[in-house]
């Protein structure tokens, strides 16, 4: 039986008569739910129930559900804090375990807050001796005051019919990007002239800055790896060229890591798993089973959560692909987003001054 999370994605972005349905049986809800959003951001709009924290705070967010690749952008605005020579922290509701240990792995130098409430987030990381925090999506958790609003939209999941909760994958009307202070478009394997059509949609209904970055497929690492290690162990992804792999994913986006895979000459046997899941050993037994002799290559979000139950002996040779983020287009726009970060810390380059 399928579960809600593949019944969710054939009706949000399937091209079969059935799902055309499903969205207009939807309709209805859908538009009592945008009437809800709208009267609940007419509130923030005006400035009500908005709380400003300690230490100032950038936010990465987006408009659908899942896939954007909030993950490793929120994590290169550490990286880039930390460069700086800022106390960032990475404040996130955290889902399961997974998103918190995978931010801890790109960014081991930052503090990893993981609380649904944002503000208490901030709260905790300014008692933690942070000067600043990288909220990790928060653009609907507008009760959080924060200094810049980066939102991101997936090239490769991008539709032009634009369909809000429970009809489609957008939690607010693209008009909702007006409050952007930068747009970053992401990449992973998009279909031709993908990006110009995001482009001409999200320029239509924002001022903001645009931005493209590619979350460039890197190196594989050995799933098991210490989190310690340094990256002696990995290989190039195209040293599987030619061969099949068993691609697992648990994520929000499968279809991109597949294309990610296959577009550097991998056959790919895809294995997905609902967003978020969390394995258990008899999900092992059934991986090892799929393999067989074929390598078994999955994501970082998915390493963290396989690796300690992946049996020590026998198993197929198991990698997660390490993605990293490359600007393509706004570099500019990015940098500005961190410098008025680091600014808001005041002239000590600690909490703001008191205006």
């Amino acid at each position: 039986m399928p579960s809600a999370t593949e019944v969710a994605e054939r009706v949000w972005y399937g091209a079969d008569a059935l799902a055309s349905m499903a969205r207009g049986a939807l309709a209805p809800a859908a538009a009592l739910y945008g009437a809800a959003i709208a009267r609940r951001n007419a509130g923030y709009d005006r400035g009500e129930g908005v709380v400003r924290g300690a230490i100032p705070a950038l936010s990465v967010g987006n408009l659908t559900v899942g896939g954007t690749g909030k993950t490793p952008v929120s994590a290169w605005f550490v990286a880039q804090s930390l460069a700086a020579g800022a106390r960032p922290a990475l404040v996130l509701r955290g889902y399961g375990d997974d998103e918190p240990a995978v931010h801890a792995r790109l960014n081991p130098a930052a503090r990893v807050i993981a609380d649904a409430d944002r503000v208490a987030g901030i709260a905790a990381a300014a008692r933690a001796g942070c000067d600043c925090a990288v909220l990790d999506d928060a653009f609907q958790h507008r009760r959080a005051a924060r200094e810049v609003d980066v939102v991101l939209v997936s090239v490769d999941r991008w539709r032009d019919d634009v369909r809000l909760l429970p009809a489609g994958p957008f939690r607010e009307p693209l008009a909702a990007l007006a409050r952007a202070s930068l747009v970053v478009l992401t990449e992973k394997a998009p279909p031709p002239g993908a990006r110009e059509r995001v482009r001409a949609a999200v320029s239509r209904v924002t001022r903001a800055p645009v931005a493209v970055v590619s979350l460039a497929a890197g190196r594989l690492r050995p799933l098991t790896e210490d989190a310690s290690a340094d990256a002696g162990a990995s290989r190039p992804l195209a040293s599987l060229a030619g061969r099949r792999v068993l691609a697992v994913s648990a994520i929000g986006d499968p279809g991109a890591f597949h294309r990610q895979l296959a577009g550097a000459g991998l056959t790919v046997a895809p294995l997905v798993f609902p967003d978020h899941h969390v394995y258990t050993s008899a999900d092992v037994t059934r991986i090892v089973a799929a393999a067989g002799d074929a390598p078994v290559v999955c994501t970082l979000k998915d390493a963290v959560k396989l690796a300690p139950r992946w049996p020590a002996g026998g198993a197929p040779a198991a990698w997660y692909l390490w993605q990293h983020v490359v600007p393509v287009d706004g570099a500019e726009a990015l940098s500005a987003a961190v410098r008025a970060l680091l600014a808001a810390r005041g002239p000590s380059g600690g909490v703001p001054s008191s205006p």
